[in-house]
């Protein structure tokens, strides 16, 4: 008698584990909604390549997916670039930069479809590298990496933006 009541029981214990399951995956879908990005169309991107003291002169762009996988590259022409992303490539993207003197390398993540011109410098590298240690190059992701990344020294602070000349406040030329 008690091994009749024991297989009812067990199957009504797995059932309810298995739903729980199931709703815990539908609410991480929907707190973290995934859309789908990709170029439509053949889609140039440019911009220009520095270090912060000066533009990588010489080098090479090289383009690829969040995984690694190549897509394209190009040649940096004194600082600047210019690459032909193909239609229906998927995004997130990484640009990444390869200096000819030093092979320095540096980089940015491409999230949305609809910028076209980037800068690529060592702030932009540091957030590619700290969104991806959170996880990956979501918006969120991306978003959260800047506020953690960029720094603003709280007395230059104001409801209005910075105060003053940047340039001297964080060691300029002045």
């Amino acid at each position: 008698m008690k091994h009749q009541l024991i297989k009812p029981l067990l199957l009504i214990m797995l059932s309810s584990f298995i739903i729980i399951g199931c709703d815990d995956k539908q609410k991480q879908a929907k707190a973290f909604p995934h859309e789908l990005k990709k170029y439509t169309q053949l889609t140039t991107l440019e911009g220009i390549v520095s270090n912060n003291k000066t533009n990588i002169k010489m080098g090479t762009l090289k383009v690829t997916n969040d995984s690694g996988r190549f897509i394209t590259d190009t040649v940096l022409e004194n600082g600047h670039f210019r690459v032909n992303i193909p239609a229906n490539t998927e995004l997130p993207i990484l640009l990444t930069a390869i200096s000819e003197a030093n092979s320095e390398q540096l980089s940015v993540a491409v999230i949305d479809d609809k910028i076209t011109k980037y800068q690529i410098n060592p702030t932009t590298t540091a957030i590619v590298k700290a969104a991806k240690a959170m996880g990956g190059y979501s918006k969120a992701n991306m978003v959260r990496a800047a506020e953690e990344t960029v720094h603003v020294p709280d007395s230059n602070k104001t409801s209005t933006g910075w105060k003053g000349d940047p340039t001297t406040q964080y060691g300029g030329w002045h």
